[in-house]
């Protein structure tokens, strides 16, 4: 993935508008060379990775070249996003994650690969994770109650609610049998969510919502509350809160690594613009 495409497609920020100290946002495609480098960055950024167990991804800053896919051989900068495959370069130095249950990411057509985080779950967790272009998707019909969707449909439940059945974890007991083996995930913006979860092979699936935590992603979406997350974000918060509601020890960041290129992107971009002047990062 292109971070410097990323920026210029999706980012927003705010520029002060002279003689006046009020703020307005413009769009980044519509400033130039010298008005992009006179942006300066801000230096008092909170780190929200900072209590993570996150593999340390300054190597990939030593990158600046594109290289070529092993499989495909289409360029690219750090991974394949159509192959799922992360380039030879970096292959034996990024993490890699076994998952307690699989997940399958059904994707938009129009979702644009080079963009969508979801394909980092499947470069890290090759085993467990795999993408689905709507509408070629499996059929889970043959076994609806071994399959939730995670979607803040009416009527979804919370992770605790899903697993209350199962009671709390004991030392006799220290992983229960969860009551589903597969989780589905839709990957698109959330404005294109309907067209997906209407389709009939999805919309009988038990539908589960994460509402309680707040995105960082960087990609603006108009009129959404900050509970709406990305996909990489909602796998790892997922999988973060079936582990506290089933596990006896407590969360030693089993799967803190999911996050390994968001955070370095995140960081990426934050290390370029003021995170105060994101539009994705204001309250509107």
């Amino acid at each position: 993935m292109d971070v410097c495409e990323q920026k210029r497609d999706s980012l927003q920020i705010c520029a002060a508008v002279a003689p006046s100290s009020k703020q307005s946002v413009v769009d980044l495609r519509k400033l130039n060379t010298e008005e992009l480098r006179l942006i300066k960055p801000s230096d008092n950024t909170v780190n929200p990775f900072a209590d993570m167990k996150i593999r340390d991804s300054s190597f990939l800053d030593e990158i600046d070249d594109r290289s070529n896919c092993a499989k495909c051989s289409k360029s690219r900068k750090y991974f394949c996003y159509t192959c799922y495959v992360p380039l030879p370069c970096i292959a034996e130095r990024i993490p890699t994650l076994q998952l307690p249950f699989k997940i399958d990411i059904i994707k938009h057509p129009r979702e644009i690969a080079g963009k969508s985080t979801a394909v980092h779950a499947a470069v890290l967790c090759p085993e467990d994770v795999t993408i689905y272009t709507h509408p070629a998707l499996p059929d889970y019909s043959t076994h609806p109650n071994d399959v939730v969707l995670i979607f803040p449909e009416k009527g979804a439940v919370g992770v605790k609610e899903l697993l209350r059945p199962l009671g709390p974890p004991s030392l006799k007991r220290p992983r229960p049998h969860l009551p589903f083996s597969k989780v589905v995930f839709i990957d698109c913006t959330w404005n294109q969510t309907r067209r997906i979860y209407c389709d009939e092979r999805i919309r009988g699936l038990r539908c589960v919502e994460l509402d309680q935590h707040e995105t960082l992603f960087w990609r603006y979406q108009r009129g959404k509350p900050k509970t709406y997350l990305a996909t990489i974000e909602a796998i790892y918060y997922f999988l973060v809160e079936v582990h506290n509601t089933t596990a006896t020890m407590p969360y030693q960041g089993e799967y803190d690594d999911l996050l390994f290129f968001f955070k370095f992107m995140y960081e990426k971009i934050h290390s370029q613009y003021d995170p105060d002047c994101l539009r994705a990062y204001k309250d509107l």
